[in-house]
């Protein structure tokens, strides 16, 4: 018994690195777990990893960036699942480059995903939620959104955007005893990770008191503990898994 048997979970981007992590997390805690990325297939490997913990699993297709693709899935989970008890805003894209280089085209990509996606999945969601009168829902943001950091002007203001909104949506949803926080990984062992160079890892460590990189598990035990019902007395907080680096 971990904690969220017989809820129903939506990941957003759930198909791999952190979204996936999370849900695999709430599976094994007892949840059923809606997985959401632009294709089915995408979905697959994550989706056939929960039903082997007979688990309920969907795959769902969606671009959080619109909103008729997004309403169209919040609709196919709800007829499908039944019901919706968490929901994790964790789509995410980076297009970074120097501001003053940054096309107009980079900087909406990046805000109409991370941003604006968590905006239009809550909203899909939210008269669920209120009716219910429960509910967790818990964003994804960074570190980058708390510090900024160079090169990544779009990304830092999606993510810090996404605290602001997480403090907004929480005020607005208290009263209905529906929380919202948000959980702010550092540098984790990702594909985003994987692609830099030695002398770039060396450097991202020395500014990180624990030392190591961490884990997109270590994201995923930050979110499964604010979605327990133990955790009803935490709201628009973010939790910040990131090794110390901006204590």
């Amino acid at each position: 018994m971990q904690g969220l048997e017989q809820q129903v979970a939506v990941v957003t981007g759930g198909s791999r690195g952190i979204g996936r992590a999370v849900a695999l997390r709430l599976a094994e805690a007892g949840a059923d777990v809606a997985v959401v990325a632009r294709t089915v297939e995408a979905c697959a490997g994550t989706v056939e990893a929960i039903r082997a913990m007979n688990r309920r699993a969907w795959a769902v297709a969606a671009d959080v960036s619109q909103a008729p693709s997004v309403e169209a899935a919040a609709e196919t989970i709800l007829r499908e699942a039944g019901r919706v008890d968490i929901l994790v805003n964790n789509a995410g894209i980076t297009r970074d480059g120097l501001l003053m280089r940054m096309g107009e085209g980079d900087w909406d990509a990046v805000l109409d995903t991370n941003l604006k996606g968590a905006f239009l999945f809550t909203r899909a969601l939210a008269r669920t939620f209120l009716k219910q009168r429960s509910g967790r829902i818990i964003n994804i943001t960074s570190v980058i959104g708390l510090m900024g950091n160079a090169g990544q002007a779009n990304y830092a203001a999606s993510k810090a955007g996404l605290i602001g909104f997480t403090k907004a949506c929480a005020r607005e949803f208290a009263s209905r005893g529906v929380t919202v926080n948000a959980v702010a990984p550092g540098f984790i062992e990702t594909d985003m990770t994987a692609v830099l160079a030695p002398e770039q890892k060396q450097a991202i460590l020395s500014r990180v008191p624990l030392g190591v990189f961490g884990k997109p598990e270590d994201v995923a035990h930050a979110v499964w503990f604010l979605a327990l019902p133990e955790s009803r007395y935490i709201t628009g907080q973010v939790l910040v898994v990131d090794g110390g680096m901006v204590m």
